[in-house]
Order: C-alpha cells, then sequence, then structure tokens
C-alpha cells in the first residue's frame, strides 16, 4: 500500500501523542494535534476531520501498514496504546520498503563515489547492514558504534525542525549537577554530536552566551510560534568548532599549541588516527614522538590526553600540563587511600 507524505505525518503525529501517557487523549485532542502539526510542517490551514483520523486509527490498529498499533479506548473516551512501550517507529518494515530502501541505498553508493560525498561512507554502511539483517537470518557483519540505552534521540527531527525554522523552543532542561529541572526560552541553532552523545547549541533568551544542552539532559520542550527568534550573528559554527575537541567553548576562548610526547608504542596509533585536523608530527626520538595540535583547552581535550595514561606527557602549554597532572595525582589517590585502608584494617585485625 502506497503512503503518502501528509498520511505519514498523520500516523506519525498519533504516534508521539499516544507514546505521551501523561496526557489523556480524546478523538478531539487528536485531531487538534494532527492538524496543528500539518500546519507547522505543511503549512495546511483547513486541518484533518474526524473520519480521517477515525481511519488512520483503524488502518494503524490493522496489518496492511505492518503497525498492528495495539490502540484501545479507555472510559469509552480516552486512546492509549494498550502496550505502553510501543510505538510505530519499532514496527519492523514489510517487504516492499525494504526493496525501496534497497534501490536509495544503490543509488547512494554511486553518489559515494565522488569525493564530496565521502561523509556518506559511514551511513551508507549502517543503512546497507541494517537491511541485511532485516531480510537474512544471522548476526552483523559490521559492528558499528552506539548506544541503545542513550536517551534524547528521539528529539533529533524535531530540533532539527526547530533549527531550520527558526523556531524558538521552551526547554525543560535537567543538567547533572541541578537538583531540579529549569525551564526557559532558548533559541536553537546547531545539533552537535560528539562521541555518540548529542547536545543542541543553543542561546537563551536571559543570557548572551552559547550553551550547550545535552538531548539526554532534555526533559521536554515545544516550540513558541509567538515568540521572536533571535539569530546568532556573526558566527560560522564550522569555524568557531574547528579548534576544539568536543563541545565545550566560550565565545572568548582562543586555540593554543598543545605540544604531546607519546611513546613509541603508541605514537602510531596517534598518526593513523590524529587527535585532531590540526596535527603535526613534531619530531620523532629514540622512545618518543612528540604532536603539536591547536586546540582549545577543555574539558573533552583533558578527558581525550587521560586516556592514554601515562603513554603521554603534556609538554605545553604549561597551565595544560598542570592541570593533567592534578587530576593524574588525584585518581593516584584513590588507590593510596584504598591501600592504606587496607592496610589499617589488616593491622587491627593481627
Amino acid at each position: 500500500m502506497a503512503i503518502n507524505k501528509l498520511a505519514l505525518i498523520r500516523y506519525k503525529t498519533i504516534d508521539d501523542c499516544l507514546k505521551n501517557r501523561y496526557k489523556k487523549w480524546t478523538l478531539e485532542d487528536l485531531i487538534e494535534k494532527v492538524s496543528e502539526t500539518l500546519y507547522e510542517l505543511e503549512g495546511i490551514t483547513s486541518g484533518v476531520s474526524k473520519r480521517t483520523i477515525q481511519a488512520d486509527i483503524q488502518l494503524m490498529r490493522s496489518d496492511k501498514l505492518g503497525y498492528n498499533a495495539p490502540i484501545i479506548v479507555k472510559d469509552k473516551r480516552f486512546y492509549v496504546y494498550e502496550d505502553t512501550s510501543y510505538s510505530i517507529t519499532k514496527a519492523p518494515i514489510n517487504n516492499a520498503d525494504v526493496d525501496k530502501m534497497k534501490e536509495i541505498v544503490g543509488v547512494l553508493k554511486q553518489f559515494n563515489a565522488f569525493n564530496y560525498f565521502d561523509e556518506m561512507s559511514d551511513m551508507i554502511a549502517r543503512l546497507e547492514n541494517n537491511l541485511y539483517k532485516s531480510t537474512h537470518e544471522g548476526g552483523n557483519y559490521i559492528q558499528l558504534e552506539s548506544n541503545n540505552q542513550l536517551k534524547g534521540m528521539e528529539y533529533i527531527p524535531k530540533l532539527y525542525q526547530a533549527i531550520l525554522n527558526k523556531s524558538a523552543l521552551l526547554i525543560e532542561y535537567k543538567s547533572f549537577k541541578a537538583q531540579q529541572s529549569q525551564n526557559a526560552i532558548y533559541y536553537p541553532y546547531l545539533l552537535k554530536e560528539y562521541r555518540n552523545r548529542w547536545f543542541l547549541i543553543v542561546k537563551a533568551k536571559k543570557g548572551g552566551s552559547l550553551l550547550n544542552l545535552a538531548l539526554d539532559r532534555i526533559i521536554e520542550f515545544q516550540e513558541l510560534p509567538n515568540e521572536t527568534f533571535v539569530v546568532h550573528e556573526g558566527i560560522d559554527f564550522e569555524r568557531y568548532y574547528s579548534d576544539l575537541i568536543g563541545v565545550t567553548k566560550n565565545s572568548n576562548d582562543r586555540p593554543h599549541k598543545v605540544i604531546l610526547e607519546f611513546d613509541n608504542r603508541n605514537a602510531p596509533y596517534v598518526i593513523t588516527k590524529p587527535l585532531h585536523h590540526t596535527q603535526e608530527l613534531v619530531a620523532e626520538k629514540e622512545k618518543t614522538t612528540v604532536f603539536r595540535i591547536d586546540v582549545v583547552l577543555n574539558y573533552e581535550l583533558e578527558r581525550e590526553i587521560l586516556g592514554f595514561g601515562e603513554c603521554v606527557k603534556v609538554l605545553g602549554p604549561k597551565i595544560l600540563a598542570q592541570r593533567i597532572k592534578r587530576r593524574i595525582a588525584g585518581a593516584a589517590n584513590l588507590y593510596e587511600k584504598e591501600e592504606k585502608s587496607k592496610g589499617e584494617q589488616q593491622t587491627l585485625a593481627l
């Protein structure tokens, strides 16, 4: 069965509503929400009829689209998913969809022969592997880095649309340091991924600097159509984030010449997988190799360096070397305390 774009929008909107267990959804509520979404995404002002939504629900319940959605009516009024974990986005795709997706992957693979599509290689490999799994029994032939426990990934499509449409957002956010979540108005500018974790780059209505909101710390959000969007002038985000590892940066931060000395056992790893695109080989010694990268000094850089443990030494700048030294000393102190505590317990036992 062919499905047009507007029908897909309606099914997805109904699905989003029924996944929200904190609200009771009447048929009228669903009609209103679908009408709002069609207006926001497609500019349709005529809304949607009661008959259309009823037909959509029946179709979602059936196996015609492969959804078999467990939609029931409670108290003769409220529509809910009987299985609280259900979503049409988790439903298996049908053979027609698989064939169409194979065609698309085939076209993408042809485009990937051109240099300006090089970045698509990883995405194409993921698509091809997932398609193979859907039509063949057996395990993966490509294992790509992923985190199935990561929260907030479902927000990406709507946040992306908010950025494109220049829509202000009311976001409820709870940082790791906060005792309670906070609601504030933000202007979204960019979605950025770092090591399988996604961040929304924003500016708060009450504040002038750019902020990073981790998607897994967003409780919920909604667009504010009546709030004037404030464009962040004077920043090319490609250049803005080109001089750092990770996402943490203030507008006043400037790159430093970071000099790192690796033992020759680990130097080949750094050569074949550079820490940053500015990486240069400075010197090759008998036991060590020295590299330079020009990056902002931030938390992610420190984590990258600490990840090499005793195999790397920071030669400069001095402030970074001191930070790493303090953190290594702090880590060592944890083990020294543990050894001291064990020694005291053994003494008492004697």
